[in-house]
């Protein structure tokens, strides 16, 4: 299934004003006038909303919109940490591309493996959808308030609206969300803990690896020699050399992975052909047979 990324403004403004829109306004509408009439429906009002022999169909309905939304949630988890890793907050993840024109059909293994074992997890925890409201209640209004705030920076410093505007249009929905939010911290020891530990951890494992990260790529490149430097020093004093080729993975190129440095330093050979690999990911599912390899040479067949 195409994630959201993928699909054009038009069609989607066309589904949610027309179609998406009025049914989540009719549907919420008709629940509340049924608990203003009848409170005691509060138990489960939008199937004592529809008269007895519609129980079924709402059943079937409701099934039919459950498997339509995991399905966006798991195609959501995909894109998402698809990103979350292009900006250096996740370690790199196995990307399976499944179409040949679009590039946001992806699928990605431990994800959706990890989702499975989360899911499991939960219900195993609470063993019924009515004990799983308050965690899902804390995870929607959080949901809700956390993109709140990202549409504040994105209306102010994407499309460079006026400040006022900005605060006016997202401070109104912001209060809004926050009230629910609060609302439903009531139900933190009911079970609201667990989406607000899930997300805690991801959140600490996102920003240990991105500042690990951060921290060691300053430590690599401080200590990082430049290759035609390094080639000057073993042109004028040359190690001895061995037969075979040697392949050194490095993220910058230019640059002489500490692989080699330390072959040269414990063992003190170099070998005839060193090569020194750099991978590139691109946003494409398949690259072009002649673009998939660039090659730079260094030195001369006369010993380098």
């Amino acid at each position: 299934m195409p994630t959201w990324g993928t699909l054009a403004k038009k069609p989607i403004r066309l589904a949610w004003f027309s179609v998406v829109m009025p049914a989540l306004t009719l549907n919420y509408f008709g629940q509340g006038a049924l608990l203003l009439a009848e409170p005691e429906a509060v138990k489960n009002p939008f199937f004592m909303m529809a008269p007895d022999w519609a129980l079924l169909p709402i059943v079937g309905l409701a099934t039919m919109a459950t498997v339509i939304a995991s399905q966006a949630l798991i195609s959501g988890a995909f894109s998402v940490t698809k990103q979350v890793i292009q900006l250096g907050f996740l370690p790199r993840l196995q990307v399976q591309h499944t179409s040949e024109t679009d590039t946001g059909q992806i699928y990605m293994p431990f994800v959706n493996w990890g989702l499975f074992a989360a899911i499991v997890l939960a219900v195993g925890m609470f063993r019924s959808s009515s004990n799983l409201a308050a965690a899902y209640g804390i995870a929607v209004c959080t949901d809700m308030l956390i993109t709140t705030v990202l549409t504040f920076f994105v209306i102010r410093f994407a499309w460079k609206l006026p400040l006022a505007l900005c605060i006016a249009s997202t401070g109104f929905f912001f209060m809004v969300d926050l009230a629910f939010w609060a609302s439903n911290l009531l139900k933190l020891f009911d079970g609201g803990w667990f989406p607000l530990l899930i997300g805690a951890a991801v959140f600490t494992l996102m920003l240990t690896w991105h500042d690990g990260r951060r921290l060691l790529n300053e430590s690599l490149r401080s200590d990082a020699i430049q290759l035609t430097d390094f080639l000057e020093a073993v042109f004028i004093a040359p190690p001895a050399r061995v037969d075979g080729t040697a392949v050194f993975m490095t993220a910058e190129p230019g640059t002489v992975p500490n692989a080699l440095l330390h072959n040269l330093k414990h063992n003190k050979i170099l070998h005839q052909q060193n090569l020194f690999v750099t991978v590139r990911s691109h946003e494409i599912p398949r690259m072009d047979p002649l673009k998939r390899l660039e090659v730079t040479l260094w030195g001369t067949s006369a010993g380098r």
